[in-house]
């Protein structure tokens, strides 16, 4: 059992609140520049209808269809953060095992409702690729991301379609995987993966992290678990609007598009890193999430720094598996990444005073 003292409630969200509110965010890892001006439309669309009560079966039908399922494999749930919160209170498990570095919410949840949760620590010197045979045996739920939260390491599907066993929940976290292009080493909309339950997040890519809204894909009887630990009404009728507009055809040529887009800015400011290495400072690659995961001197420092020079970054010793030497970057487009790679020069320089 590991219990070290990691804030495991600390998100990227608490680098840009209050005084950090005027600074250039790399720290929250959703899109730039969202939700688009037709999304907001939809959401706003939808307020003339708030006397009545929510109906979320439209939602829940155009989310089984994008994933080609029937709807008793959707369960829609207000962001991905609060099916972690079911899961860790609906299935009975003896033995939860998260792999790490990850986001830190699922073991949270899994504590909070009581349980003790072993940790597989994925190595730096391995790439933080996953071993499935690190994976004990007994354990009957394992909470894994893909492509990892703060990592950026895209696990393959066979790979993790491994860790699956008979009387084993295998929990996916594919929060970030729109962001991929393609969409490659899914699992979502598999079914012949036994236990298997995906995660995903509208929030990420469409900006909508203030609306909260996510879905879980699971077999049916997964589902009805869950929802039975859900309160009534659980996704806002504003929500279910974004849902049902965000897995329409046109919204995801859009997100296919900015998937490409950010994979190109990504590269960019991974090159510009390069230019780093000589200082100390390593990227953790190939990075394939709309963000990265760097190690250098001084990180502490350096993100001080650089909170004084305008940006907001992550800090990588959160995560268990992370020491103080990681920050985490969130990808932005080329002007806001040649401004920051400009205050990351100039955040090491005074670091090393």
């Amino acid at each position: 059992m590991h219990s070290e003292a990691h804030d495991l409630r600390h998100h990227g969200d608490a680098e840009v609140r209050d005084d950090g509110s005027a600074l250039v965010d790399l720290a929250v890892n959703v899109r730039a520049d969202t939700p688009p001006t037709w999304l907001r439309e939809r959401i706003a669309a939808s307020l003339g209808s708030l006397a009545a009560y929510p109906d979320g079966r439209a939602a829940r039908a155009a989310v089984a269809a994008r994933h080609g399922l029937p709807a008793e494999r959707v369960l829609l749930t207000a962001g991905a953060a609060e099916a972690f919160v079911l899961l860790a209170r609906a299935l009975k498990v003896l033995r939860p095992v998260v792999v790490h570095p990850q986001f830190t919410e699922p073991e949270a949840a899994l504590r909070d409702a009581g349980l003790g949760v072993d940790r597989v620590l994925l190595r730096e010197e391995d790439g933080f690729r996953l071993d499935p045979a690190a994976v004990p045996e007994d354990a009957d739920l394992v909470v894994v991301g893909n492509p990892t939260n703060p990592t950026s390491v895209l696990h393959p599907a066979a790979s993790l379609a491994e860790l699956a066993r008979p009387g084993r929940t295998l929990v996916v976290d594919e929060a970030f995987m729109d962001a991929v292009p393609g969409e490659r080493e899914a699992l979502a909309g598999r079914t012949d993966v036994p236990g298997l339950v995906v995660l995903r997040s509208l929030t990420k890519t469409w900006g909508l992290a203030g609306l909260r809204i996510g879905y879980v894909l699971a077999a049916p009887e997964t589902i009805a678990e869950l929802e039975c630990a859900q309160p009534l009404w659980p996704v806002s009728t504003p929500a279910l609007a974004a849902a049902e507009a965000c897995v329409a055809p046109p919204a995801l040529a859009e997100a296919a598009h900015a998937a490409h887009r950010i994979a190109a800015d990504r590269a960019h400011l991974v090159a510009g890193l390069g230019e780093f290495a000589s200082s100390g400072l390593r990227v953790v690659g190939p990075a394939e999430g709309s963000f990265v995961l760097v190690r250098l001197p001084r990180a502490a420092a350096v993100r001080h720094h650089l909170r004084d020079l305008g940006f907001a970054v992550r800090r990588g010793d959160t995560f268990p598996g992370l020491g103080e030497e990681w920050l985490r970057l969130a990808v932005r487009d080329r002007g806001t990444v040649n401004r920051f790679l400009r205050a990351l020069d100039q955040a090491m320089a005074l670091a090393r005073r």
